[in-house]
Parts: structure tokens; sequence; C-alpha cells
């Protein structure tokens, strides 16, 4: 059913679990019980007896990163949440834009509606096929209910009435410059075949700030290709002060939830006819990274 591990047993994240342990020590006192109820309230369903779902997530897991997610968001990105009475319950598919090199958007899009939607909800991710291949980042991202991109993946999450999130930019958003930056790439299409054939509703985000983080002034093809990367980002400070280079800024990010969008049609239509439902939820997104980036930019005139 899945491409991805399902049977996950108690000692194959003891590793992850030691590190996080370790880690979550720093930002322990940024810690919220509230957090904690709202994570076990929504992951407690379709789980093993060791407490993992068909994909390896697992809410305690998941619960240990607490004090780090609040720290991130609450405190280095100042997350600023709007449209969060917009979700609607059920099956749904949450679609963004991409961008900031790492997939630190996506992280922020899942605390939102994980620690601000009501009821919380437990977003299931869609990562790129390069993401397995990486030691230790595919376990973690397993753990934290990210899942391969796979449509099959994706059709079982929806009938299990579960919200995902897709970025249908791809490579293409998190390979942006500086000048492209905010400025959506081509979609792909996938996303609403999917969305008819499930009979899902989209709901378009729009993450502002992400791009200004981590921002790219050149993608090294070369480079990118020789190290068996989608991108090579040249940042201010990455490479030259190696992983550290990519840390990102402490800008502060706002997210945007707009109105549930739902199409009809068959999912096996011809391309075109595809790709005017696809435009409309690019125009939708669009739309609202401009009207953030307008109001950030008349508050920026007040200084």
């Amino acid at each position: 059913m899945t491409d991805t591990d399902t049977t996950a047993g108690p000692g194959r994240s003891k590793d992850l679990d030691l590190w996080l342990d370790e880690a979550g020590g720093w930002f322990r006192d940024w810690g919220d019980t509230e957090w904690e109820e709202r994570i076990v309230r929504a992951a407690a369903h379709n789980l093993n007896e060791f407490g993992y779902d068909s994909f390896g997530m697992s809410p305690t897991f998941i619960r240990k990163l607490i004090p780090l997610m609040r720290f991130l968001y609450r405190v280095y990105f100042r997350v600023q949440a709007h449209g969060m009475h917009l979700i609607p319950q059920g099956r749904v598919m949450f679609v963004g834009n991409h961008g900031g090199q790492l997939p630190i958007d996506g992280m922020m899009v899942a605390a939102a509606v994980a620690l601000e939607a009501d009821p919380p909800r437990i977003l299931r991710s869609m990562v790129e096929r390069w993401v397995p291949t990486l030691p230790f980042v595919s376990s973690f991202m397993a753990r934290c209910g990210q899942v391969l991109g796979d449509p099959a993946n994706s059709r079982h999450l929806l009938e299990q009435e579960e919200a995902i999130l897709v970025f249908p930019e791809g490579v293409r958003g998190i390979s942006k410059t500086w000048q492209h930056r905010y400025r959506l790439q081509e979609f792909s299409s996938g996303f609403m075949r999917l969305a008819l054939e499930m009979k899902t509703p989209i709901v378009p985000v729009a993450v502002l700030g992400m791009e200004d983080a981590i921002p790219a002034l050149h993608n090294s093809k070369a480079l990118a290709r020789l190290l068996g990367m989608p991108s090579f980002p040249i940042t201010p400070t990455f490479p030259w002060l190696l992983p550290l280079g990519l840390l990102p800024y402490p800008v502060k990010v706002q997210i945007a939830f707009g109105e549930p969008m739902r199409f009809r049609g068959d999912p096996n239509e011809e391309d075109d006819v595809i790709d005017r439902k696809v435009d409309k939820v690019k125009v939708a997104i669009q739309g609202m990274l401009d009207d953030r980036l307008a109001r950030r930019g008349k508050l920026l005139g007040r200084w």
C-alpha cells in the first residue's frame, strides 16, 4: 500500500529519541502541556501496537519535538497564522507555495494546523523522492508524519480522512533565487487529479517569510548534479560557513489559509482541462502572497 516502512517497532527510532531528549533540553522551558494535549488528540488514531501508523508516524516522537517546535514557531519565526477558521474537517488537501531551500515552511504550516486549528490536525506533508535517500533525515521525517509524495500514499491517507500538504512547485520552489522570491513557479497537475478522484477540498496556503529566511543568490546546477541533489543554493552564508550557513535568519513568518476550493470533473480529463483548474489554485495562492506582501510593505513604511 505504501512506499515506506510499515513495520516500525519500538527500537527503530532509538537514536532519534536519544538525540531529541538531549536537544529538547535546550528548549524545555518553552514546553506547553496544552500543545502536548492537542498533539495527542490529533494523532491518537490509526496506530499499531507499537504506537506508529502505517507510514511510521509516532505521536510519542512528535511530542518530544514540541519544545523545539514551540521555540521555532513562537520565538524564532514569530509565526502569525491567518484564516484558521476556514479549515474544513475530514479529508482535506493543503496546497502551498514552496521556498527557503529547507522544508521549514512545511514544518511551520504543520505546526499551525496542529497547534492553532480547531480541531487540531496532524498534517501529512508530501516530500520529494530524494528525501528518503538521506540518512537520519528520512527516519526523522517519517516519525514526524511526512510521507513520500507518491499518489498511492496520498490516496491512502485521504481514504483515512487525513489532511495532507503538497507543494506543486516541487524542487522548482526551493530552487528559486532571491529575485524570484514569492513568484510561483510552474505547478505540477498531479494534486488536482488526485483531488478530483478523491473528492477532496483544496485549501490554498500562502507562506510569507521563508524565502527571506534562507535567500539564495545563485543555484549551482553543476554542484547539484555532482552531489546528486535537486539544487545547490549559494546564499550569503552557504557554503562559506558549511552547514551552519543554511541556518535560517529569524525572519517573521506569516501563513495565510484561504477559502476551501472544491472542484468537480473527471480526474482523467485532458491536460488542458486539468491545467485550467490548477491555474485557479495557483492564482488564489499568488493573490494571497501579493496581499500579504502589500500589507507587510505598508507596515514597514510606517517606520
